[in-house]
């Protein structure tokens, strides 16, 4: 059996926070500044993410971290912890990145809400996959608070005379933000109201009531795991879309971890195409 080759670490990033903003009651916007940010600014896609490590304060750990040397010597509950986030937008030297914030739920979101200029942020250098075709007749754009930093920004690299349409998911009429559509893209917020994120069917049913545009379209739906399966089977069993056409993934599982969630990715339950 060949072993499967070994991806080299993606470069890391030292970045100190610049400033912050409450964008919605549970979105907060992080900008931050660093040197050598050339591969984020030459990225063709308008979803990069990075992976943005957490350390323990009291442990003193200095960046760039040695991953793999870490492994060797911490107890596993002292090891540096990943989270993934989109970048919102890249000028010059300066990243910002949209962070969901529910009160002291998770590790990233806290750290948002909490985090005062000159505070240090490190991350790995982006990847990503997506960007609008600008030959497609048509756009769709599906997603819930997590997705709404990389469907903003795809919307902000469409052709002006673009056509189609986005869906998003928010609790309800206070966490709109602005968003930079063309006028041939119809925004539809859809909201759960008092229901939890992840926990009703309301992104994919007001989507499903939705009806393909004539000629060949282009598809960006990311969100919460399960909604996104159900997805799925909407753009393509129903809709017969091919998968060239079509990005589809989940950003996050109702009832799961980050790392849990992230280790499902490799099992059956957390495989969605």
């Amino acid at each position: 059996m060949t072993d499967r080759p070994v991806r080299p670490p993606r470069p890391q990033h030292v970045l100190h926070v610049v400033a912050t903003e409450r964008l919605s009651p549970h979105l907060v916007r992080v900008r931050a500044a660093g040197e050598g940010l050339h591969a984020f600014r030459e990225s063709p896609y308008t979803d990069k993410y990075v992976k943005i490590i957490f350390t323990k304060p009291e442990l003193g750990l200095e960046p760039p971290y040695d991953l793999v040397a870490l492994r060797e010597v911490l107890a596993s509950e002292d090891l540096p912890v990943t989270r993934t986030y989109t970048v919102r937008a890249v000028d010059g030297d300066e990243i910002t990145i949209d962070f969901v914030v529910h009160g002291d739920e998770g590790l990233a979101g806290p750290w948002a809400a909490r985090a005062q200029p000159g505070d240090r942020l490190v991350v790995a250098s982006p990847g990503g996959g997506y960007a609008p075709d600008p030959t497609a007749d048509w756009h769709l754009f599906v997603g819930d608070e997590s997705a709404i930093p990389a469907i903003a920004a795809a919307l902000e690299e469409l052709p002006r005379d673009a056509v189609g349409a986005a869906f998003i998911e928010v609790q309800g009429p206070e966490e709109h933000v602005p968003l930079a559509a063309p006028a041939g893209v119809t925004l539809t917020w859809v909201y759960r109201g008092g229901a939890e994120a992840g926990a009703t069917p309301v992104l994919v049913d007001a989507v499903a009531r939705w009806h393909p545009l004539d000629g060949r379209g282009q598809v960006f739906a990311h969100g919460e795991r399960e909604a996104m399966k159900a997805m799925r089977d909407v753009i393509f069993a129903r809709w017969g879309l091919a998968r060239e056409q079509v990005s589809l993934s989940g950003y996050w599982a109702y009832g799961r971890t980050e790392d849990r969630f992230q280790a499902e990715k490799r099992e059956p339950i957390g495989k969605i195409l």
